[in-house]
C-alpha cells in the first residue's frame, strides 16, 4: 500500500502505509513498533509530540478540505555581479 497522509478535521495528520519512516530534525528514526498507521499532532497540545494523544479535542478547529496550491514559481538564475577590474591590472583604455 502506498503511503497516504490524511488531514483530519479538528484533529491530527494521519499517516497510513506499509513503507514509511518518521525521523527527527537530526535524521534519527522514531521507533514505530511495526505500526502501519500513526497520527501526527497538528495542534501542539500533545504530551507525546510528534504523535497525537487526543489533547486537541475541544481545543483545535480546522475544517480539512482539499484545495489546489498554485504552481511553483520558476527558479530564477542567480544574479552574478559584474566583474571588477583587478587592482593590480593595467588601466582600462
Amino acid at each position: 500500500m502506498a503511503t497516504k497522509l490524511t488531514v483530519l478535521s479538528n484533529g491530527s495528520l494521519r499517516v497510513d502505509g506499509t513503507d514509511f519512516e518518521l525521523v527527527d530534525a537530526q535524521g534519527n528514526s522514531y521507533g514505530l513498533g511495526g505500526r502501519e498507521r500513526i497520527s501526527i499532532c497538528r495542534c501542539g497540545l500533545s504530551k507525546n509530540k510528534p504523535f497525537c494523544d487526543g489533547s486537541h479535542k475541544g481545543h483545535f478547529e480546522h475544517n480539512a478540505e482539499a484545495f489546489d496550491l498554485p504552481a511553483p514559481k520558476p527558479a530564477t538564475p542567480p544574479i552574478t555581479p559584474p566583474a571588477t577590474p583587478d587592482a593590480g591590472a593595467a588601466p582600462l583604455a
